[in-house]
């Protein structure tokens, strides 16, 4: 249980955290072009600097990720190995 409630709160947070870019290329986007929201061409801006946060994020879960199953893998022998009874 405690598994899959840790991974449900760190969807909320990634779900959440997805804001924060949105909005952060939105303001760029808008300082940086004075965009007119009636324009397409406007929100494909939006839409490409979006696109480039997404992709840092996935690469930075994507490297925490592969850090924790590491660890994680090297931790379980360690609890293996010292589980084991000792052969006298």
């Amino acid at each position: 249980m405690g598994k899959n409630q840790d991974l449900a709160i760190i969807l909320i947070i990634v779900i959440i955290g997805m804001f924060i870019p949105f909005f952060g290329s939105i303001l760029i986007m808008n300082n940086l072009n004075n965009l007119d929201i009636t324009n397409i061409n406007s929100w494909l801006k939006i839409g490409k600097t979006f696109g480039w946060f997404l992709l840092i994020f996935a690469l930075e879960l994507g490297a925490v990720y592969l850090y924790f199953t590491i660890t994680n893998t090297l931790a379980q022998k360690k609890i293996d190995k010292q589980s084991l009874p000792e052969k006298k």
